[in-house]
């Protein structure tokens, strides 16, 4: 049975879903798709979309800035020294290599979101999907951690193994599958510890938010609707907060302990959505 929800607390209410499970391994398409079910509202809209998106953006920034900054700085060295060959600029190499590693790991899955955009396949909305693809890469997960070995750190990453972690981001793009999950999965694969997995999922989501806000900022565009409201702001504001404390409680947890309970509650949330859906 559906809950009355007023405006302002349905905006709370996906704020607060939004910034949870953006970055946990738990899928956020397969929390935001029980919202509607549980409330009296249906579509929240565009811009609250990318009032979401933005407030998520802000918290990953705050969390991983010593990691920009640096990238920045070895960006901005990089290019002076192009500019005054002769000078003595250092340029910070591993930050370097991690622009490169990030630019690597993204391209797949911009090239594969920009494909389905344009023929948006019906079945990527079936709640069944979502419920499948939990169920499926929740076992994924709990595989790849339990089989794979804790031997590489995120300064040990390469272009190869970034090409691997970019290509399995693609399949995020299936509802349920969960962003974070399928790249902390590949990662546990490919032999990485999981703070370096978790780690470097965040830093990837970075490109990754700003491409699906550019995509939903051109739809309120073609909608003529680009006007920000209140609710909006809240949403961002709200969403940022949520978020920053969710990563800093998944770092601590995956600090001292493994995937099991983000797979255990994925594997219970696909049944709760197969349930719902039949």
């Amino acid at each position: 049975m559906a809950f009355s929800f007023s405006d302002f607390s349905y905006y709370l209410l996906l704020a607060l879903v939004q910034g949870i499970t953006e970055f946990l391994p738990v899928s956020s398409s397969g929390h935001l798709v029980l919202v509607p079910s549980i409330t009296n509202q249906s579509d929240h809209g565009v811009s609250i979309d990318v009032a979401a998106h933005i407030g998520t953006l802000i918290a990953v920034m705050i969390y991983v800035r010593s990691d920009l900054f640096k990238m920045t700085l070895a960006l901005q060295n990089t290019v002076l020294k192009t500019l005054r060959p002769n000078a003595n600029i250092l340029i910070d190499v591993p930050s370097l290599m991690m622009i490169k590693i990030l630019i690597i790991a993204t391209i797949p899955v911009i090239i594969a979101g920009f494909l389905i955009s344009l023929f948006e396949p019906d079945m990527l909305r079936l709640v069944q999907t979502v419920a499948i693809s939990n169920i499926i890469f929740a076992i994924f997960l709990w595989h790849s951690d339990k089989t794979s070995p804790s031997e590489h750190t995120l300064s040990e990453m390469g272009l190869k193994q970034a090409l691997f972690i970019g290509l399995a981001q693609m399949l995020a793009l299936i509802p349920g599958t969960s962003r974070s999950g399928v790249t902390m999965t590949m990662a546990r694969y490919l032999g990485f510890e999981r703070l370096s997995a978790a780690r470097f999922s965040l830093l990837l989501s970075i490109p990754v938010i700003i491409a699906a806000g550019c995509l939903q900022i051109v739809k309120l565009i073609r909608q003529e609707n680009i006007v920000v409201g209140t609710a909006a702001l809240y949403v961002a504001i709200f969403s940022s907060i949520i978020a920053l404390g969710a990563i800093h409680g998944m770092m601590k947890w995956l600090g001292r302990a493994n995937f099991n309970l983000f797979v255990y509650y994925r594997f219970a949330l696909g049944l709760v959505l197969l349930i719902i859906s039949f």
